[in-house]
């Protein structure tokens, strides 16, 4: 029998606190919820197995197709510009140097560390239609503003611009990237004569394109997932809610109506499971076609 070394052994003691968590609260309720997706369960009364009709409502729900379309709209929307705002921002911290660079490292960090809660009641007040300041700005240009909070065919953009202010993790992310971008290289092509975009397009790009793809997987994951501010903008009273009606309704936040404004939490797990399927599809295609699409240094290296 193979002795198991002593720091090896270590090592398991020290993880299990981790694999307990694991399994506790990770693992043990998606196995749960997954068996509570075929059930009707109220948490009142036992749960009462029905198959796949939570899955047949669905289809049939229409606030289901509601929230998936403000979802995908907000998705489509989300991550190009919050992705292209971040690269921008990202060019612009590589070009300081000094002390002043890691100054402003951190103040562009730093709107990632408010709490989401904190955000949405912020720009509550900030896109309001009669005195929010972003509507106070567009005036000094002559433009009248929307009722960001209150007109359905804006509320979606308004949360998609609210959404443009937690970047900092992207725009860090780029950052290193960019900081890793061989020197030599543009200073090969700018000897060649190649302009700022030619380099850009044919060298930072490619060199970046790994985390891009990164960012482009985890923005997509999250803004699938977008609860915490619109819940706290739109969903915090009855009042505010009844004045949009659904236009502010996100598919984690009728999930989260479904299982804890409503007790039906057969039919939120069916949601959830639903939804984590969705998020697992279209990771997988973007895994496929970005493999495509991203240059890998050390892989190119060694062919």
């Amino acid at each position: 029998m193979r002795r198991i070394r002593p720091e090896t052994r270590w090592a398991y003691v020290f993880l299990l606190p981790w694999l307990i968590g694991l399994l506790v609260f990770q693992l043990g309720p998606m196995v749960a919820s997954l068996v509570l997706s075929f059930t009707d369960f109220d948490l009142i009364g036992d749960p009462e197995f029905v198959g796949l009709g939570n899955y047949a409502r669905m289809a049939q729900d229409p606030k289901v197709l509601r929230a998936v379309g403000n979802t995908v709209y907000y998705t489509a929307l989300h991550v190009p510009l919050s992705i292209a705002l971040a690269l921008a921002l990202a060019l612009m911290l590589n070009r300081i140097t000094g002390r002043a660079a890691g100054v402003f490292r951190t103040i562009f960090y730093l709107p990632s560390m408010t709490p989401y809660v904190a955000v949405g009641v912020l720009f509550l007040f900030l896109l309001n239609g009669q005195a929010g300041m972003v509507n106070q700005f567009l005036g000094l240009f002559g433009i009248e503003g929307p009722q960001w909070t209150t007109d359905p065919d804006w509320i979606l953009p308004g949360i998609v611009l609210m959404s443009l202010w937690n970047l900092g993790s992207t725009t860090i992310i780029l950052f290193a990237a960019l900081r890793n971008v061989p020197r030599e290289l543009t200073e090969a092509a700018m000897i060649d004569g190649a302009g700022r975009w030619q380099r850009f397009r044919s060298i930072t790009l490619p060199m970046i394109s790994s985390a891009v793809f990164f960012v482009v997987i985890i923005n997509t994951i999250s803004a699938l997932q977008m609860f915490d501010q619109v819940y706290a903008m739109f969903f915090g009273n009855q009042v505010a809610q009844q004045s949009h009606g659904d236009a502010a309704l996100f598919y984690v936040v009728y999930l989260f109506q479904q299982a804890f404004q409503f007790l039906h939490m057969g039919y939120a797990s069916a949601l959830a499971w639903v939804l984590f399927l969705v998020i697992l599809v279209i990771t997988l295609i973007q895994v496929r076609v970005g493999n495509r699409l991203v240059y890998y240094e050390a892989e190119e290296h060694a062919g």
